[in-house]
């Protein structure tokens, strides 16, 4: 897992790479489920890996657990890349409550901590 931290309007959070170790649910609008894995993540979106992918502009629901914290958040799918299993399909979330945001934050925090923790461990 590594993380990214750039500046946009100010502070943005952790930016993570997960890998796809994170077990995501899409819900369309009319239902339909679709599951994917978590490729990054942060408080503002993220970056799913799907079999297909969605229509770029579409409001879909996304469900994952990340630690201690669940998250159930409408999101904006955005244009998805090809990639060489299925695709990797971006998404910004779409008002996600102020305590959701916070508890995702510290478990992204927590993973970046983590992964600063193990490389430099494999440095010694």
């Amino acid at each position: 897992m590594s993380s990214t931290a750039t500046t946009q309007k100010g502070q943005r959070g952790s930016r993570v790479k997960l890998g796809g170790s994170i077990l995501a649910l899409v819900v369309l609008e009319n239902g339909r489920q679709i599951r994917g894995r978590m490729n990054q993540l942060s408080v503002n979106g993220g970056l799913l890996s799907l079999e297909q992918p969605l229509d770029e502009g579409i409001r879909v629901t996304v469900l994952f657990h990340l630690g201690c914290t669940s998250i159930r958040c409408r999101a904006h799918m955005l244009f998805p890349m090809w990639a060489t299993q299925g695709c990797l399909q971006p998404f910004r979330f779409l008002e996600l409550p102020e305590a959701s945001r916070a508890s995702l934050n510290r478990e992204l925090e927590t993973l970046v901590r983590a992964g600063a923790s193990q490389e430099e461990e494999e440095a010694e």
